[in-house]
Parts: structure tokens; C-alpha cells; sequence
């Protein structure tokens, strides 16, 4: 079902610019990335809608903005954005957002998930994992097409503990099945399990490129309010895994004041769960991190040695 996943080296690179010009950190980061072989495909993005609220809470339009017009630099087919929010109705949102007016803008699609027909979502099976039921994803992530997601950096209060690239996979699950009255969603936030789960809808699609936006975070609560602070960072790469380890780092050198600023972080649930899936880096040893400025160098000196430690 779908692509494989990307094949690693003995080490997944991620990059990291400290830049306040969203604009200027993108195109920086997507050079590093060999687009080439993206000539005639069709481009899927995720972005991180799931409430109105401004970012962090949500995607910043400027960096959706500069992602989609980088892309658009390369011979491709199409883009189209798909979401489903889960703290207020989707629709809505991305209209709130400037998500409608952006795509008007620059000519690419946008799909709200929860408008979508019975026969576009497909069932994945219980098949080892967490999920009671199984669970749905929509088929345009499923099928051999491209995949960008960028997300945001902050901790998650309501079970999750922290919310970054493999937690934005949690908005592409269907609610529920069209003309059906289960609530999927009830089942991952009511269960003990939830962390494992998040992690477990990651196995089933690839990501060819995430963009996280980190120029601010919240460090308590989530995922739609909390303390902010300012670590003005953006980073790329393509594993879920090794970005979201070297985001649980940036929280915890910010003072993230949550459950996650304690043990190593390979040890936390959806990091662990994720890498027993197989989806990307199993160590901090096998990520790269790569500063694109001597801004950045710094941060990048306090991630590597915060790293697969406890604290």
C-alpha cells in the first residue's frame, strides 16, 4: 500500500536555519533537497490547521506561502492541500486561516477531509497496532503521489504530550466514516495508548519532505494555547523520526515544562512506538544536524547534547 518508505543511510539529515524571514529560511532549506525527481508528480501537503488559533497553534500562512512557491519552482503536476481539523469545523478554518484565499493566490488545491466521500477514505486494518477498530486514511496519501507536511513545534496537554511532524498525521484520520456514527477520534484521545497510536498512523504513508516551523513553541499546555517562547529556528528534512527528536531537544533547551523534559528522548512513547514500526532513524547517532547559518550553530551545539540523554 503506497510507496515505500524513503530508504536511509547509516544517518537522516536535518536541517536548520535561524532566521525571523520565513521566506528566506524555506528556499534555504528545500535547496538542500533533490527535487528533481518530483518533474510531472502530483504534490499532497499537510499542514497543521487543527484550530483557527494563530500560530504556534497553527501553520503560519507566510511559511505555507513560501513552501507552495518554492515548489512551484519545479516541473510538477499539481499541488492540493488536504486537512482535517479537529478543534472547530475544517472548513471554517482554513477559510479563517487565509488557507482559500492562498490557494486562489498561487493556484493549488485544497481538500477538507471531512467533506470527502466514503470511497475516497481506505481501512486500515487493527493488524498489530493500537487502533480498536482499525482506522481510515484518505486515499490521495495512500496512492503514489508526493507528500510535504510542515509543522509546528509545541507540547500537546491532551494526552499527546507533544505535537510535531508525527502528531500532524493525526489530522489526515477520518473523524468518522462518512455515514458512519463511530468517533475514531474519541478512541485515540480517551485511550492509554494514544502515543502509540499517533505513531502507528505513520507507518502507512510516506513524507517526502517535513518543514517544521519553530521561529516559536509553546512549552506548556497545547495545542492550541500555551507559553510561547522564541527559538527562531526552521528546519527540514525527511524522516518524522529524527525531526521530531531534534524537536523534543529545541523544547527541552527552552524549558518545555511539561512530562517530555525528562528521560531520553528515544525512550519517549511515539519516538519509541515509531521507531519499533520501522518509520525512520531508530538513534539520536543517526541523525545529522546540519546548521545553514553561524546563527544557528549554537542551537544546533544544545540539540546534539541534549540528545539520548536522560535530563
Amino acid at each position: 500500500m503506497g510507496r515505500n518508505f524513503i530508504s536511509l543511510n547509516k544517518t537522516s539529515k536535518v536541517y536548520i536555519i535561524k532566521t525571523e524571514d520565513r521566506n528566506f529560511g524555506v528556499n534555504e532549506l528545500i535547496n538542500k533537497f533533490n527535487f528533481d525527481e518530483f518533474s510531472g508528480e502530483k504534490i499532497v501537503i499537510k499542514a497543521n490547521f487543527n484550530s483557527a488559533d494563530p500560530f504556534p497553534a497553527s501553520t503560519n500562512i507566510e511559511t505555507l506561502e513560501s513552501i507552495i512557491k518554492k515548489l512551484k519552482e519545479f516541473n510538477i503536476s499539481g499541488i492540493t492541500l488536504a486537512e482535517r481539523s479537529g478543534m472547530g469545523k475544517t472548513r471554517s478554518v482554513l477559510e479563517k486561516m487565509g488557507v482559500f484565499k492562498l490557494a486562489n493566490d498561487l493556484d493549488f488545491n485544497v481538500v477538507v477531509l471531512d467533506e470527502m466521500n466514503k470511497e475516497e477514505w481506505v481501512k486500515i486494518e487493527k493488524d498489530g497496532n493500537h487502533w480498536i477498530r482499525g482506522f481510515y486514511l484518505p486515499k490521495m496519501f495512500l496512492d503514489s503521489t508526493r507528500v510535504v507536511q510542515t509543522c509546528c513545534l509545541k507540547t500537546h496537554r491532551f494526552g499527546g504530550h507533544f505535537t510535531l511532524s508525527l502528531k500532524n498525521s493525526v489530522g489526515i484520520v477520518a473523524k468518522r466514516l462518512p455515514g458512519g456514527i463511530y468517533n475514531y477520534m474519541a478512541e485515540l484521545h480517551l485511550s492509554p495508548n494514544q502515543r502509540q497510536m499517533i505513531a502507528e498512523i505513520n507507518k502507512y504513508y510516506n513524507v517526502d519532505l517535513v518543514v517544521m516551523d519553530a521561529l516559536e513553541a509553546f512549552i506548556t499546555k497545547g495545542p492550541e494555547t500555551g507559553e510561547i517562547v522564541k527559538p527562531g529556528l526552521l528546519l527540514a528534512g525527511n524522516d518524522r523520526i529524527a525531526i521530531d527528536a531534534v524537536g523534543v531537544a529545541i523544547l527541552r533547551n527552552y524549558g518545555v515544562k511539561t512530562g517530555i523534559n525528562k528521560g531520553k528522548i528515544f525512550e519517549l512513547d511515539q519516538i519509541k512506538r515509531a521507531v519499533e514500526l520501522g518509520i525512520g532513524v531508530k538513534s539520536a547517532d543517526e541523525i545529522e544536524l546540519i546548521p545553514l547559518n553561524e546563527e544557528s550553530q549554537e542551537d544546533v551545539t544544545n540539540i546534539l547534547n541534549l540528545f539520548d540523554k536522560e535530563v
